[in-house]
């Protein structure tokens, strides 16, 4: 096995609507094989931030860790990390989760076709049936549980533009989740594409709480992939 010492450090970035929280099952999966880990808390999550200012949380976030380290994003989470990677020095990989692979010039609304008419300070509700939207294969009690962790998230993240789309020089990977229910399989298809290798596990929106040992593991052999 290869030394921890030698290991890159994941930084596990969550999708809107959730926060760091969602990944301490993985993790905890990830740190007792030896791995170290750091999840943050997107302030687009709960507040009226965009999506610059989660990548700057994302960068601040990378400013204090030793490198290499491979960023994983959740869903929305892919947008800031893509923003933030472009110009973060210590990034081997970024794995994109079910995330939105986005380009320079692209919006999560805008990929799906929708005008970006929300104002800043708006938020998106709490979809009203998270858990067959999220959850799907969680064990029903725990995806209660996760469901009411839920917060508002910022409608202005959803709206705004990348500028910059580190995946171009930077190696990437796509999980694709088959089953998921909030980012549908052909969605998913378009910006996988855009990666340098698709993995695919058939899963709701959140391995991460349904398969955490399978997702650590799949995440331990693509971290440890020679950067190319």
């Amino acid at each position: 096995m290869t030394d921890g010492v030698s290991r890159p450090t994941l930084l596990l970035v969550h999708g809107a609507w959730h926060g760091a929280w969602c990944w301490e099952k993985a993790a905890s999966v990830l740190r007792a094989d030896g791995w170290r880990t750091r999840a943050i808390d997107l302030p687009s999550a709960g507040g009226p931030a965009g999506v610059h200012d989660d990548a700057q949380a994302v960068r601040g976030a990378l400013e204090l860790m030793d490198g290499p380290v491979v960023v994983v994003a959740h869903s929305y989470g892919g947008a800031p990390v893509s923003q933030a990677v472009a110009e973060a020095e210590n990034v081997s990989r970024v794995v994109y989760l079910a995330a939105y692979q986005l380009d320079a010039g692209e919006s999560v609304l805008g990929f799906h076709g929708v005008p970006g008419s929300s104002a800043p300070g708006e938020f998106e509700a709490v979809p009203d049936d998270p858990i067959a939207m999220f959850y799907g294969d969680v064990p029903r009690p725990e995806a209660e549980e996760a469901a009411k962790r839920l917060v508002p998230h910022s409608a202005r993240s959803f709206r705004d533009v990348l500028t910059r789309a580190g995946w171009h020089t930077v190696p990437s990977a796509y999980i694709l989740c088959e089953d998921d229910q909030a980012l549908p399989a052909w969605s998913q298809e378009v910006m996988a594409a855009r990666s340098g290798v698709v993995h695919r596990i058939r899963s709701s929106h959140s391995p991460f709480l349904s398969q955490p040992v399978e997702l650590a593991a799949l995440l331990a052999r693509i971290a440890l992939q020679p950067d190319a």
